[in-house]
């Protein structure tokens, strides 16, 4: 076969090249620039991630080309997360980073010459009735299939992923005992792409400051100030800066800039059992084109999390909605609801979770 590598310079792409190498393949690496030299809020790490790419292509005498993608991605990702931040919605920009970019700009541009290409993601792919779907990782806290949830069934059936199948400590394991540059590195934190940049940082840049009033909910008593209600999301604890907590943003007030909290770990207020998705993206097909008019048992994600929640579908004129068997706390609007068949086997689709 004829594989392209998306390769990172991380621990597990790396791990994706040697398993590949080990198994006879000799896969094209490409590693996808985003970030510009005289971009200043964008840290060094890109610089170190290419040069860690490039001594795993020295390592398997293999090639490497880079990829630029900034302009697209600038375009594309990064209009959109600050849109949906503008609008007082909580973006999921790698999300959109996964469909747009990685598998749909460098799959128009150069995987399209290739047979498949292989990512380091934590995901796997599941071929039923001759169909590819996209399936979990053996690893409940690295599965990365809700970041992959909107990407479509042309992009699924031409993609590998050969740490599916591995826990995380696995692929350190194998690493260390190929002598990998990248065995040691840490995980990336961050906006995709965007490496170690302060998410507010990001924010600042393009949306500014504007002091606003952070309010009690149930009171009405005025207890601080933010500095803008685009820096906060539903259900967000940590950062607010107020004493005698905890506190959590339950409510925003787009057009009055201000953010409304409340107090305690079991308010009822930071909570709901159920929400409302729009535009529906199902990844390869409804598996449940039978069961349209009655609830599906499902399981889901609202956030990035190892565990899968429990709940019910129901088809509506507007979309689709998910009854929780279990309180939900922090529905953030504009965050990905993102659904799995009742095992947690397939991740079958996600929507954007309204207001």
């Amino acid at each position: 076969m004829n594989i392209a590598v998306l390769l990172s310079g991380g621990v597990d792409s790396s791990v994706v090249v040697h398993l590949l190498c080990e198994q006879g393949y000799r896969p094209s690496l490409f590693y996808i620039r985003i970030g510009r030299d005289d971009t200043d809020y964008m840290d060094c790490s890109a610089e170190e991630d290419l040069e860690m790419a490039s001594a795993i292509a020295r390592r398997y005498g293999l090639s490497l080309e880079v990829v630029d993608l900034h302009r697209e991605y600038w375009d594309n990702v990064a209009a959109y997360a600050i849109d949906k931040i503008r609008r007082g919605l909580t973006p999921n920009p790698d999300v959109m980073c996964n469909k747009l970019i990685k598998f749909g700009c460098f799959e128009r541009q150069v995987g399209r010459e290739f047979d498949f290409t292989a990512t380091g993601h934590y995901a796997t792919t599941v071929l039923l009735d001759g169909k590819t779907w996209l399936g979990t990782a053996v690893d409940p806290i690295k599965d990365q299939t809700d970041f992959l949830a909107q990407i479509d069934y042309l992009q699924v059936s031409r993609l590998m992923f050969p740490l599916g199948g591995l826990m995380k400590q696995e692929v350190r394991d194998i690493a260390l005992r190929a002598g990998l540059p990248s065995a040691r590195r840490r995980d990336s934190q961050g906006i995709c792409f965007l490496g170690k940049i302060n998410y507010n940082d990001f924010v600042r840049r393009f949306l500014g400051e504007r002091e606003g009033d952070i309010i009690e909910l149930e009171t009405g008593k005025r207890l601080g100030k933010h500095r803008g209600y685009w820096f906060h999301t539903i259900g967000q604890r940590k950062g607010l800066g107020l004493g005698g907590g905890p506190w959590f943003v339950v409510r925003k007030d787009i057009e009055g800039n201000v953010i409304y909290v409340s107090r305690g770990y079991d308010t009822e207020l930071q909570f709901g059992n159920e929400f409302r998705m729009r535009d529906f993206h199902f990844i390869t097909d409804n598996p449940w084109k039978k069961e349209e008019n009655g609830a599906v048992e499902v399981t889901f994600k609202i956030r990035h999390t190892p565990e899968f929640m429990k709940g019910r579908l129901f088809r509506e004129p507007e979309g689709y909605r998910i009854v929780s068997d279990e309180k939900l706390q922090g529905i953030a609007p504009g965050q990905f609801g993102v659904i799995y068949d009742s095992a947690s086997r397939l991740c079958v689709g996600s929507g954007e979770i309204g207001l």
